[in-house]
């Protein structure tokens, strides 16, 4: 059974140590299937541009991938501002095995990040918040990490879309609201809107992007 998707408490919900092995696990398996989890992106794709757009000029900046999987976003940014310092965050030994090894990569849960309050100027995380179960905990150790004044891009799916694609049980999609509100308790300027994987293609609802500064 599903939860629901999005929530009015995220904080109801808990990541237990039986249940954060699960998802480890399945990421893990996952790793081997390179056609549904592939290690490279089109770089060409409207995710990579607002990412690119809203994070700025990353020369000399520490940035991070929150649930970086196989690193495919990272490896363009890198490609595109080879000048900034990457780093890679998963749950995954095996997700983390194929980043390449110019890029910085740390083991561990969305909820508990290791790393020291602002340690980076920037971060970002596609498709990968709505694996991390307390949404709440996740989204406020994402903040925590990022120095004031940095910036900070979500892409995930719609909760007015749940049901268009096959989920595993603890995934969560999030409304617009519902995910604004948690990051203005920590940042300065919250904003959201849908977009599409293309630029020229008008988006169809399954995507929203939410953009911060710390």
């Amino acid at each position: 059974m599903h939860w629901k998707p999005f929530f009015s408490r995220p904080e109801d919900q808990r990541l237990t140590p039986e249940l954060l092995a699960d998802i480890q696990a399945s990421f893990d398996r996952a790793a081997a299937d390179e056609e549904h989890f592939p290690s490279t992106i089109d770089p060409r794709i409207y995710h990579v541009k607002l990412i690119r757009e809203h994070l700025g000029a990353l020369a000399g900046k520490r940035v991070l991938d929150i649930g970086c999987g196989k690193g495919r976003f990272l490896r363009v940014l890198r490609e595109q501002d080879p000048a900034a310092e990457y780093w890679g965050l998963d749950l995954s030994a095996e997700m983390l095995r194929f980043v390449p090894p110019e890029i910085h990569t740390r083991r561990g849960s969305m909820t508990e990040l290791p790393f020291e309050d602002g340690f980076f100027d920037a971060a970002y995380a596609t498709e990968s918040l709505e694996h991390a179960v307390e949404i709440g905990r996740a989204v406020a150790e994402m903040c925590r990490v990022v120095k004031p004044g940095g910036r900070i891009a979500i892409i995930d799916k719609n909760a007015a879309a749940w049901g268009r694609l096959k989920t595993p049980a603890w995934e969560k999609w999030f409304g617009r609201k519902d995910l604004e509100r948690l990051l203005a308790r920590y940042c300065r300027k919250v904003s959201s809107r849908p977009i599409s994987y293309w630029e020229d293609v008008p988006p169809d609802g399954l995507f929203l992007a939410w953009l911060a500064v710390r």
